[in-house]
Parts: C-alpha cells; sequence; structure tokens
C-alpha cells in the first residue's frame, strides 16, 4: 500500500487510533492500533485502496468480514470491525481505504518461527492440531479459509495458535480482482491446493491440503515444492508428488511421514475429507501408531491393477511408496525394499491365468442363468440423500431395501429438518435390511439470553460467552442510581431465544445524569425535576426578587455524575423584606405564603 495514503491516517472511523506497523505484505500493511471507545488495544489492517475501486469486492468484503466476525473460538483471531475510510493523499486525490479490526494478539507469526529452521515433531504436531481445531470450527460455520500458510498463524507467548484472515481471501478472489493481486494477498503458490492451482472451485479440503503443506514445512524448513516462480511451483502441485518428510529430516517418523503425505493427496476424494479426521490420525501418530485412514490409503494404492499385475504402480513416486509400506509394521521398522525392476515371469504368468479364470467363471454363471431371472444382490449402495428432507430420504432409503433411522443433530450451517449426512456414508456397500443412522439437522442450537443487568461489564460478558453467546456492541447511557460500569439492559433482552453464537448488544451505565436548564421554572418545579434524576438541590434565596422564579443554577445544562449538589438561585422576596431571612426547608423548597415577610 502507498506510503503516502497509510501516512495520512491516523484515526479510522473516529474510534480508532493507528500506531506503528507490525506487519506487512503485497496487499496489506498491519497496524497497533486502540480502541478509543472501548479501551482496548487491537490490530488494524489497512488493505491497498485499489481493491475498494471494485463495487463487487466491497460488497463481498462486508459478507466475509461479517461471517468472519461471527466465529468466536480459542483458536481464531477475533474479527471486530470492517469498513472503508476516505482519506486523500499525498496528490490530494481521495481514495477508499478497505480495514478491518482484529483482536492483537502478543506473540510470533508462524512464518518468523519457522524461518529458524525445522521445528520438532511434537511441536510441530501441538501447532498443527491447533491449526486444524481452528478449521473444523470454521468449516462448521460454513466458512472456508483459502488461504492457510504461516503467514497467517500467530503462536502467542503463552503457546496458543491462532488463526487469522478467514474470509479474506474470497472476498478477493471472488470479485474481478487481476490475478496478480490475487496472488499477492494468497501469499505464494507454495500452499495452494492442486485445485486451486488449477482454477477449480475448492471447498473445505483445500485447506486441508493447504494445512499439510504447513505441517511439511514445519517439520523440514522448507515448502514440499520450490520453483523459480509461482507458476513452476503450481505446477508441481497439479503434476508431481512431493518426497517424504524424512528425506529431509531424519526425526520424523514413518507414521508421521505418512499422515503428511495423505494429507497432500492430489485427488481430494482420497485426502483427508475434514480436520477432524487429520486431527485424529496427527494424535495417533504422535503416539507411535499406525492410522488406520492412512493403512487404509496405502493398502488402496497396493491394490491398483497395476500393482497387481506388474508390480508397480504408477501413481506414485519411489518415496511416498516407501513412506506407505513401511507403514504395515507397527514397530515403523524399514523392511528391506525390493530391487528388482521387474517381477519374475512367473507371477506374469500367474496374473493373467487368475484374470483368464474369471472370466471364465463370469460367463458360465451369466449362460446357466434361467431366462427372465436376475441374480439379487445381497448388498447394496446406501444413496446419497445429503440435503434432502427425512421424508424423502426414507423413502429413497426404502426403496433400496434399507432400514432408515432417524437421529436430530444442531447444525450451524445446515439447514432445519435437512439431511446432513448418513452412517455409513453415501455410496457405502452394506447388508440389505441394515440401519442407516440419517442424520437430520435440527438447525442451530438455541440457548436462552441470561439476565445481565445489575452485573459488572465483565461479568456480563462471561455470563453470555458462557452460554455461547458473543457480545456484540457495548453501549452507554445515563442512569440516576445505576453505578457507573454496571449493565442496564441487553439487546435482546434476558430469557430471549437465540441461536447459539448469536451477538447480544449492552448497554451500560456511564455514571452520569444529563442536567437540564431549569432557569426560569418556579424553584418547586425546578427542585422535584432535579430530585428524579438523584441530584441533590441547595437553595440560594435571593431578595432581590420575587416570585420564586430560579435565577441561575451553579453548573451548565450537561453531562454530571450521579448524585453531584446543585445550588438554585432563586427569587424569595415578597411585599417587604424580612427582618431575619427564612432557612429553607430540608428539600430545598422556598418557604410558602407570606409568613414572616
Amino acid at each position: 500500500m502507498p506510503e503516502g495514503v497509510t501516512a495520512g491516517i491516523t484515526l479510522l472511523a473516529n474510534r480508532y487510533e493507528i500506531g506503528d506497523v507490525i506487519g506487512r505484505g503485497g496487499m496489506a500493511t498491519v497496524h497497533v492500533g486502540n480502541d478509543t471507545r472501548l479501551g482496548r488495544k487491537v490490530a488494524v489492517k489497512l488493505l491497498k485502496p485499489s481493491l475498494a475501486n471494485d463495487p463487487s469486492f466491497r460488497i463481498r468484503f462486508r459478507q466475509e468480514a461479517q461471517a468472519a466476525a461471527r466465529m468466536a473460538h480459542p483458536t481464531i483471531v477475533r474479527v471486530y470491525d470492517a469498513g472503508e475510510e476516505t482519506v486523500a493523499e499525498h496528490s490530494g486525490a481521495e481514495v477508499q481505504v478497505p480495514y478491518i479490526v482484529m483482536e492483537y494478539v502478543e506473540g510470533r507469526a508462524l512464518s518468523d518461527i519457522v524461518a529458524d529452521g525445522p521445528i520438532a515433531p511434537d511441536e510441530a504436531i501441538r501447532i498443527t492440531e491447533g491449526i486444524l481445531t481452528a478449521l473444523e470450527y470454521s468449516h462448521r460455520a460454513g466458512v472456508v479459509h483459502r488461504d492457510i500458510k504461516p503467514a497467517n498463524v500467530m503462536v502467542t507467548n503463552t503457546g496458543q495458535v491462532k488463526v487469522m484472515d478467514f474470509g479474506i481471501a474470497r472476498a478477493i478472489t471472488d470479485t474481478s480482482a487481476t490475478v496478480a493481486q490475487t496472488t499477492s494477498i494468497l501469499g505464494t503458490a507454495s500452499y495452494f491446493s492442486p485445485e486451486q492451482a488449477r482454477g477449480e472451485t475448492v471447498d473445505a479440503r483445500t485447506d486441508i491440503y493447504s494445512t499439510g503443506v504447513v505441517l511439511f514445512e514445519l517439520l523440514t524448513g522448507r515448502p514440499p515444492f520450490v520453483g523459480d516462480s509461482p507458476v513452476a511451483v503450481a505446477y508441481q502441485h497439479v503434476s508431481e508428488q512431493p518426497v517424504a518428510p524424512s528425506t529431509i529430516s531424519a526425526d520424523v517418523s514413518p507414521a508421521l511421514d505418512a499422515v503428511t503425505l495423505h494429507a497432500l493427496v492430489k485427488d481430494r476424494t482420497r485426502r483427508f475429507q475434514n480436520a477432524a479426521e487429520f486431527r485424529t490420525d496427527l494424535q495417533q501418530a504422535a503416539q507411535g501408531k499406525v492410522p488406520t485412514s492412512t493403512r487404509k490409503l496405502a493398502q488402496n494404492a497396493a491394490n491398483d491393477a497395476s500393482t497387481m499385475l506388474f508390480g508397480v504402480n504408477p501413481r506414485t513416486t519411489s518415496n511416498p511408496a516407501v513412506a506407505f509400506r513401511e507403514l504395515d509394521d507397527d514397530t515403523a521398522e524399514h523392511r528391506p525394499q525390493r530391487t528388482q525392476n521387474r517381477p519374475p515371469v512367473a507371477w506374469i504368468w500367474l496374473g493373467i491365468i487368475l484374470t483368464v479364470a474369471v472370466i471364465v467363471g463370469v460367463g458360465f454363471f451369466v449362460a446357466n442363468l434361467q431366462p427372465g431371472k436376475a441374480p439379487v444382490s445381497s448388498s447394496v449402495s446406501v444413496p446419497n440423500v445429503v440435503g434432502a428432507t427425512w421424508d424423502s430420504a426414507k423413502s429413497d432409503l426404502d426403496k433400496r431395501d434399507l432400514s432408515p433411522v432417524e437421529v436430530g443433530e444442531n447444525s450451524d450451517s445446515v439447514p432445519k429438518d435437512t439431511v446432513i449426512r448418513t452412517e455409513p456414508g453415501s455410496g457405502t456397500n452394506v447388508a440389505r435390511n441394515q440401519s442407516i443412522r440419517v442424520v437430520v439437522s435440527l438447525g442451530p442450537e438455541q440457548v436462552a439470553v441470561p439476565d445481565t443487568a445489575g452485573q459488572t461489564q465483565d461479568a456480563a460478558q462471561q455470563a453470555l460467552e458462557a452460554a455461547g453467546l458473543q457480545v456484540g456492541a457495548i453501549n452507554t447511557d445515563y442512569s440516576p442510581d445505576v453505578p457507573e460500569g454496571t449493565v442496564m439492559s441487553s439487546d435482546p433482552g434476558s430469557a430471549t431465544q437465540l441461536a447459539k453464537g448469536s451477538v447480544v448488544n449492552l448497554t451500560v451505565s456511564n455514571g452520569k445524569v444529563q442536567l437540564p436548564n431549569v432557569t426560569q421554572q418556579p424553584f418547586q418545579t425546578a427542585n422535584a425535576t432535579l430530585a428524579q434524576l438523584g441530584l441533590t438541590v441547595q437553595p440560594a434565596p435571593a431578595y432581590s426578587c420575587t416570585g420564586g422564579t430560579v435565577l441561575q443554577q451553579s453548573a451548565p445544562a450537561g453531562d454530571v455524575a450521579q448524585g453531584s449538589t446543585i445550588v438554585l438561585t432563586y427569587c424569595a422576596a415578597s411585599a417587604q423584606k424580612p427582618t431575619q431571612q427564612p432557612s429553607a426547608p430540608a428539600t430545598g423548597a422556598p418557604a410558602s405564603g407570606s409568613s414572616g415577610l
């Protein structure tokens, strides 16, 4: 971003003070900031003004910022605010600068940590688990990051992993931003998934691949693919197999090798399908166990037709094959590898004979079938009913001679009464009449807004977060009796049923009242008005005039502290001046009638 633009910004949205630069990238500059309204330190990311020239970007940017702001999780950097600010360049031209206000994290970017070299496998696993935990939460909320890389991961001073910049990549790539801009904001091509490199539609499995690249880099100190240009690196993601991490770092176990390579499978239908599955295999590898899903992947590769007939699988290179073969031994000891270039001739002939025998057997079976009758299979494939209603799903399963069982589950992303998944999943061959669990969405989990009136602001925030709700705007208001910093009300109000994760706004007392102008009013009226505001009235009679009208008040109209004392000077003279000044009554009202005058 041009320095001339950022240099002209000192206050955003009349709220955020802009401080020193703490990070810089191709598409944005990050500053430390101060939220003057809430008195907290924040991080402010200022994006390039050229992005704001596209109206579709501004719409997408706001939508994605709102989606990111709804996510509240310890492993995700919170987004507090976003918008565009009009600023003037040195040339005098006005430009729109998109900005994002985020949680300020005390710690180091993972890119700075890995720049020092490989880290211990146990620590690499711990950090990757933190990233996967954040992704599992965001994917359940329907948000795909699309730009997982070390620069977007923070590690706090206490070791907590936090992922940031959710939704920003989508805001860029879903609009008419140029390829150069997209590449800048997504970082280098080192973390692209194959489907991203091919320009295909991406889903949550893209984040899984990018996380596998990050894990590879943590273990080895470099990404799996390097090249002279981003295009060369992207081509390798599409067409070349990565080497096993242990060929670069001897500290990496065969099990961890295989988990990393499983995450980096080119075909997204064969890599880990979700963050939870990836994290489970990582935990098993950390314990020295062979992950079940990774062993299954190795077996599937071994069962390739070309492998059975010729002993060679052209889909893998030597290093991944070595890593997968080592998984057959739970002790992770290396087995001796075959060194001959081709299998014995006897094995080739055996394969041919077996193939011919199978063909002859099938032909004999078909030839002896009775006319008009077809064989009845003992198994059936589970149909894909995801996204259908329960009634529709039940009908489809009944037609397949399966027994559907409805199971309710809360979901933040799947509409109510819609099928989330089946267990076993679609495409699985099962026995006829087998029970199939059909998981149907109950919609977002509903929780009641707790009663926070009378609590301190901190206590109210804790109560809302404990109930699974998020704290939204914190507004202040006047009150004659509610102490400063104490919650007066919430919006929505207490006991309101909301979807878990919804935002609740709070109104907090500012410890002040608004003093009105009571001059030219009868003293008794002015006294009653100030008493209702909880203010103490000190009468000051003036005998130079008559009528009981208030001449002046000791404080001008405006904000005053609760319980303040206000001196009211009022006309107290009558037909003749008294020989002795009457004392004011306890209530502050002037002496009535003409007695004593």
